[in-house]
């Protein structure tokens, strides 16, 4: 059974830095494009950033970029999100899912396995 399981998850001050980790089981991602995404209170889950199987190329959202930075770890089947310079806006749940697809896809429907979610919450 394929399992995701994120983590380092969440409270600090804005300005302030965390790193999400994902790590799978129950099958190898090496082969595949991953992704996180993220959903505030009353809003839609929205794309973040994704990584391609390789870790050759990235793409993120505008708002993100220059602040996060996704990257993998193929042997150990886990993928990461680093968040600098953190503001109240990116307080969410933030969600690693895997893409079966070809590409950098930013449609969460483009992604067939999803992790459980960890809170970052973000003071001002």
């Amino acid at each position: 059974q394929v399992q995701l399981v994120e983590s380092g998850g969440g409270l600090v001050q804005a300005g302030e830095s965390l790193r999400l980790s994902c790590a799978a089981s129950g099958r190898t991602f090496s082969s595949y494009t991953m992704g996180w995404f993220r959903q505030a209170p009353g809003k839609e889950r929205e794309f973040v950033a994704a990584i391609r199987w390789s870790g050759d190329y990235t793409y993120y959202t505008d708002s993100v970029k220059g602040r996060f930075t996704i990257s993998r770890d193929n042997a150990k089947n886990t993928v990461f999100l680093r968040m600098n310079s953190l503001k109240p806006e990116d307080t969410a749940v933030y969600y690693c899912a895997v893409s079966v697809v070809a590409g950098l896809p930013v449609a969460a429907a483009r992604y067939a396995y999803w992790g459980q979610g960890t809170q970052v919450t973000v003071s001002s």
